[in-house]
């Protein structure tokens, strides 16, 4: 998908009411993108002018879950695994409230296909297992499958949002 048609998913996800209430400061997690992935970042912006507080994912080292980290526009990054962009080691760590999920496909059983070390399998377990959270996939229609192969170690998704609108897997 070309650049600009990306950006205009991204910017389309932005543009229509997010679909779960939200109280300010409601700690929300997002990514940063890698390649030709979806930016959430239209997203994230339009939920921090709402009140949301922010956080961004740092890798722990594989077989972990990953640790949700402060953060706002404009915090400065580091480099972390893969040369994904991660907030600052003195950043606070959080528990999100809603995580926005990175994916390769999904399917309208809640599924998805990450990138293969179940790091947001982890902690949306781990999660889950504190408080209530919201499991959000973000991603272009044409990641839809008919069927991802799930395991009991993978988690569902409780929506997931698209260029063409919102898809809710919680009455599943």
């Amino acid at each position: 998908m070309p650049a600009a048609g990306r950006q205009a998913a991204a910017e389309a996800i932005a543009a229509r009411p997010f679909p779960i209430t939200m109280m300010p400061g409601t700690i929300v997690s997002g990514f940063m993108r890698m390649k030709s992935e979806i930016s959430p970042l239209p997203l994230l912006r339009k939920l921090a002018e709402a009140g949301a507080r922010l956080a961004l994912p740092a890798i722990a080292g594989r077989g972990h879950p990953l640790i949700m980290r402060a953060w706002t526009f404009g915090d400065p990054f580091k480099a972390g695994q893969w040369g994904i962009r991660e907030p600052l080691p003195e950043a606070p760590a959080v528990d999100p409230d809603v995580l926005i999920v990175p994916l390769a496909c999904f399917d309208r059983a809640g599924h998805r296909i990450g990138y293969g070390a179940g790091y947001y399998d982890m902690t949306i377990h781990r999660l889950r297992g504190i408080k209530k959270v919201t499991a959000i996939g973000i991603a272009f229609a044409a990641q839809e499958i008919p069927h991802v192969p799930a395991t009991d170690r993978d988690e569902r998704l409780d929506l997931v949002l698209t260029e063409r609108g919102a898809i809710d897997f919680r009455g599943l």
